[in-house]
């Protein structure tokens, strides 16, 4: 019997309005839609770009009063230098966005998605 391997993983991001949150990821962020459940009033979606593919999940409004840590995603990437020049262009970075080296060996930046979900974009430089 072959050894259990893993293949892939598919993140699921919680959003208030999963309209809104494909519209940032694909018009912000250069993400195509993979899918929905309802085109005009989808509660469940798939973006993906390159190689990844990340969920959209709607989350009643009544859950953003807790306070609980929103999904920190950490996406591997090729041409960091590009990718960082092209966000920059589409107005999703705050005014503490840079690109930098990392002490553990890494260039990355980060910021979040319009709900508070934390992306950071790395290359190894080791």
């Amino acid at each position: 019997m072959e050894k259990g391997y893993l293949h892939q993983i598919h993140p699921v991001l919680p959003v208030k309005n999963v309209l809104a949150a494909l519209f940032f990821y694909v018009n912000k962020l250069g993400f195509d839609i993979a899918f929905a459940d309802d085109d005009k009033d989808p509660k469940y979606a798939g973006i993906r770009r390159d190689d990844i593919e990340i969920h959209l999940q709607w989350h009643d409004e009544a859950e953003w009063e807790l306070t609980v840590d929103r999904p920190m995603l950490r996406i591997v990437t090729q041409h960091i230098d590009s990718l960082f020049e092209e966000y920059k262009t589409k107005d999703v970075f705050h005014k503490d966005t840079s690109l930098k080296e990392t002490p553990w060996g890494t260039k990355e930046f980060s910021f979040y998605d319009i709900y508070k979900n934390g992306l950071t974009f790395y290359t190894s430089v080791s």
